[in-house]
């Protein structure tokens, strides 16, 4: 190959860059980003950049030094409108095209919005540019904030909106927030550090429409009642960028549909990050950004599949002074227990197990102890952890705070 284009500046398409220079590309490398900024980190957005502790300089991925060294042309704030049917040549909106011999799709996904007009005040924390609407209307004093959606990016912005003394409530049309992640038990841990954190939670019912003329000013949920807004934060999940691919050659559904090497129909496309269903899931952790490219580059340099990638899910979440860390394959039906700690102390680990065996793990403000079970897991997901220390029944106590839970439906992410 003597050109290949990374489309998405973002995270994952960065690591790609960085994998085709170690595998010893040294050829033509073109990045196109349709934002105007640099390769820059998504999850302070919703925590240190949003509550002013973090400025945009730490965001950074990347310094100059490195960006030189990869020797990359650059092209920033031009969004990707076409791959003709071999995959050999970008279209771009700005009449550009880039012939290519390889291409790496990194486009990411899009925050999901409500349907409706636009109005002020309504946001979504996606983009730098997001974090930065968002930020500037949260610093102007006392707010009443309505997050809707209670899944990871809801419940980071809900605590830190809190955090700056804003008054919160969140909407989770699920009965108890992060329930397909997490399961029952744990999501009821969760539910409470909402609680404990000041900030009002309602579930187990939809929003039916933003009301304002110009801003909203107020948040109709399904049942009739009326929440009192001054900030609306959506974040109900994200869709893959796709779009641009339509009438190309790949095969999309949920994301650009890969093997289990990252690969697609076409051998000189391969996809990673947001936008890539590889074996028939598509993960929106950073930590699949960072592991899928370089197993993506070297199948994409090698002509054809000899690798594949599945590594551990994994992520963490940051809420009310508590990390939330996560790690395995849950399934509907496994048990729950802690080993270590206690939910009731804020601090604990806890296994999933099903038949004996361990699919994954959660902890709360337990760091060094879950890094071990993770890396047992990743070592051999089928067979059982052993913890070293005694376990202990799990007990949720939520009562003294109720979980709002009035007509239940299932969640939509």
């Amino acid at each position: 190959m003597k050109t290949v284009t990374v489309v998405g500046a973002s995270l994952s398409g960065l690591y790609a860059a960085r994998e085709l220079r170690a595998q010893g590309f040294d050829g033509r490398l073109v990045i196109v980003g349709e934002e105007t900024h640099r390769p820059y980190d998504r999850p302070p957005l919703s925590k240190d950049f949003l509550t002013g502790k973090a400025g945009e300089d730490q965001l950074a991925l990347s310094d100059v030094d490195e960006t030189l060294e990869l020797g990359a042309e650059w092209m920033f704030g031009v969004r990707a409108r076409g791959l003709d049917s071999r995959g050999r040549t970008v279209l771009l909106e700005d009449g550009r095209t880039v012939s290519t011999d390889g291409v790496v799709i990194a486009t990411g996904a899009s925050a999901r919005r409500l349907p409706g007009p636009a109005l002020m005040g309504v946001h979504t924390l996606r983009t730098l540019d997001d974090a930065r609407s968002l930020r500037a209307a949260l610093i102007e004093g006392p707010k009443r904030v309505v997050v809707i959606g209670g899944g990871f990016i809801g419940a980071e912005t809900a605590s830190s909106c809190a955090g700056m003394g804003h008054d919160v409530t969140v909407v989770e049309a699920a009965p108890l927030p992060l329930l397909p992640q997490l399961g029952p038990e744990m999501a009821a841990v969760c539910a409470g550090l909402h609680h404990r954190g000041g900030v009002e939670l309602v579930t187990g019912v939809g929003v039916a429409a933003l009301h304002g003329e110009l801003a909203v000013n107020s948040v109709e949920l399904a049942d009739g009642r009326i929440l009192p807004a001054d900030v609306v934060v959506v974040g109900i999940g994200a869709i893959p960028n796709t779009g641009w691919l339509a009438g190309s050659t790949l095969a999309l559904g949920d994301g650009v549909l890969c093997d289990d090497g990252c690969v697609t129909a076409l051998p000189q496309v391969v996809a990673v990050g947001d936008v890539a269903r590889v074996g028939g899931a598509r993960a929106e952790h950073w930590t699949s950004a960072t592991a899928q490219p370089r197993v993506a580059v070297r199948n994409l340099l090698a002509g054809r599949t000899v690798e594949t990638v599945r590594p551990l899910p994994y992520f963490w979440s940051d809420q009310y002074s508590s990390r939330i860390q996560y790690a395995g394959r849950r399934r509907d039906g496994d048990q729950v227990r802690v080993v270590e700690g206690s939910v009731d102390e804020g601090s604990f680990l806890a296994l999933y197990e099903r038949d004996g065996v361990t699919t994954a793990a959660i902890a709360i403000n337990r760091p060094r102890p879950f890094t071990k079970l993770r890396r047992e897991l990743a070592r051999a997901e089928a067979q059982p952890v052993v913890a070293e220390v005694a376990a202990q029944p799990l007990v949720v106590e939520v009562a003294a705070q109720p979980v709002v839970a009035e007509a239940a439906q299932p969640v939509a992410l």
